[in-house]
């Protein structure tokens, strides 16, 4: 592709792998708009608790994910969702979201409802005159652009990810959260087909972003 053509960059991975500090990075550098699907799970997650529905599949789930008006607002590159007018804040960070997005997020109707949205954010990007797309999340190089240009998989040891969990202070559990977006029935989390893997158990952010870089810089020039 030549350097003025649209290209969109997926990275996937479990909890605390990088994805987040290595997408903003691969942001900043590559003229980016940036979407993390995981504050989109997030801020559904949230919505549902606060309407009272359960991580269920019932008719009330279905009802209240029908209702929801989904619209984007982008906030220095980053793609922010807006649920009814609500832009998520600091209160999808909480413990409580923690312990019970991968439940929501295991939900086929939670997935059905935010993956035409998902997808819809290439059209949102090439509007408003960004280069590409980097996304990030647990199905992005799999389900949501299985032909993304790049399709970067990070990784980590249990030992460095539980590291970053601490130094960011959140508390989950990142062995439940990985059994559940890994054996989920729909769009479990694994490695795309095609995807290159980064271990960043033993690098730093910038070792991260430039071996990243890389992938990104040859797609651009091929």
């Amino acid at each position: 592709m030549s350097k003025d053509q649209f290209i969109i960059v997926a990275i996937d991975g479990g909890a605390a792998s990088g994805k987040s500090s290595t997408s903003r990075g691969l942001r900043d550098r590559f003229c980016l708009m940036r979407v993390d699907t995981g504050s989109f799970y997030r801020s559904i997650t949230l919505k549902l608790l606060e309407a009272g529905v359960e991580a269920k599949s019932n008719a009330k789930l279905n009802q209240a994910l029908e209702k929801m008006e989904l619209k984007t607002e982008i906030e220095s590159g980053d793609a922010m969702i807006s649920i009814d007018g609500w832009t998520p804040d600091e209160s999808i960070r909480s413990e409580r979201i923690n312990h019970s997005v991968s439940d929501y997020a295991a939900l086929p109707e939670v997935r059905g409802r935010l993956l035409q949205y998902q997808r819809n954010q290439k059209e949102v990007a090439q509007e408003n005159g960004y280069s590409g797309l980097i996304m990030e999340g647990r199905d992005i190089g799999s389900v949501i652009f299985p032909d993304a240009n790049v399709k970067l998989f990070l990784d980590a040891s249990p030992e460095a990810r539980a590291l970053r969990r601490a130094k960011e202070g959140i508390v989950d559990s990142m062995e439940k959260r990985d059994r559940i977006d890994s054996t989920r029935k729909t769009a479990p989390l694994k490695r795309p087909e095609g995807s290159i893997i980064i271990d960043s158990s033993e690098m730093s952010l910038e070792e991260v972003i430039d071996e990243a870089a890389k992938y990104i810089e040859a797609a651009l020039n091929s």
